[in-house]
């Protein structure tokens, strides 16, 4: 029973990790997008 447990936990950990970088990532994406917007430069 434990070992269940243990598996189900990891298996549904992973979503949670993706989703926690991908907020980061978005994050920063928008601030440098802000500020390239301020600064009148591109961004890529």
């Amino acid at each position: 029973m434990m070992e269940i447990i243990a598996m189900t936990a990891y298996v549904l950990i992973w979503p949670v990790i993706v989703i926690g970088t991908l907020v980061v990532i978005i994050r920063a994406f928008i601030k440098d997008a802000r500020e390239a917007k301020e600064q009148g430069r591109q961004i890529i």
